[in-house]
């Protein structure tokens, strides 16, 4: 199946305890859905998945598959510093139903490039689903360039990247492009790339639904987003995002530590966003 062109990196919703909020996930998962939304990432990084206990992680795997509206996809983000633990997340994750499997360049580690290839080659090996790469070196401190993206794409079921080094985007022979950051959207689309994994669809779903299936909108709508695009990262992923969802009456709640929640600072210019884009009064 075609995984979409608007992926929304789901944030992962705690109750005042902390502890995963199983019902705001699934009425924000629907949410998402049925608002320009094609498909969802699970427990990537706006879904805080360093911070999940593995159990915890499989279960709202588990949820999304068996939530999920008919036709939409669910993608399992399964990444690891340690290849054996990836290779145990992945092969859980295709049975409960993922569609797709979001591995993340090993990170703190920092392999050299024979270390990558027999990564994701294992990786590769734990599913029948497709793989996609996230190239993502501000986390992870290790980059992954467009010729070893392309060496990785010889590698049977690795056939996406989920590509959050704007330095990078271009096209690479037998890999589809995903946007990993929301200002590399339209990039991605005007190379005739695959879509977004996105953060902003939380909030503005069919806005950039229209940017995906109307080119001629795409500048306009762009632009319009910008203020929130830059509100969103005013300090690190994804405090922002769900201090918008807490603003618009999502009951995300906090973060968990190390991640603090946002500063009277930084909601101000969440909150400006939220105005300018007229999702508050």
């Amino acid at each position: 199946m075609s995984l979409g062109a608007v992926l929304t990196a789901m944030v992962t919703p705690f109750d005042g305890e902390l502890r995963v909020n199983e019902t705001v996930f699934v009425s924000l998962l629907h949410h998402l859905l049925d608002n320009g939304s094609d498909g969802v990432v699970v427990c990537g990084t706006t879904g805080e998945a360093p911070t999940l206990t593995d159990e915890e992680h499989l279960r709202l795997i588990e949820l999304a598959c068996a939530e999920r509206r008919p036709g939409s996809a669910v993608i399992a983000s399964t990444g690891s510093n340690d290849t054996a633990h990836a290779c145990a997340m992945t092969e859980r994750a295709t049975e409960l139903g993922a569609d797709a499997i979001l591995s993340v360049t090993p990170y703190y580690n920092k392999p050299n490039r024979r270390g990558l290839v027999r990564h994701f080659s294992e990786i590769a090996r734990a599913t029948d689903k497709p793989v996609v790469l996230y190239n993502i070196p501000s986390r992870t401190a290790v980059d992954m360039p467009n010729d070893l993206l392309a060496e990785l794409a010889q590698i049977e079921r690795i056939d996406y990247v989920k590509q959050a080094n704007n330095a990078n985007l271009a096209p690479v022979d037998g890999l589809g492009i995903y946007a990993g950051n929301d200002d590399a959207f339209l990039p991605v689309l005007e190379l005739g790339g695959c879509g977004g994994i996105l953060v902003a669809s939380h909030l503005v779903g069919p806005q950039m639904q229209a940017m995906a299936r109307e080119p001629q909108r795409r500048a306009e709508i762009d632009a319009s987003l910008k203020p929130l695009y830059a509100a969103l990262g005013v300090t690190t992923n994804p405090i922002p995002v769900k201090a918008a969802l807490n603003e618009l009456g999502w009951q995300v709640g906090a973060p968990r530590l190390p991640l603090a929640e946002a500063d009277e600072a930084e909601l101000e210019v969440v909150r400006g966003a939220l105005v300018e884009t007229g999702l508050l009064p």
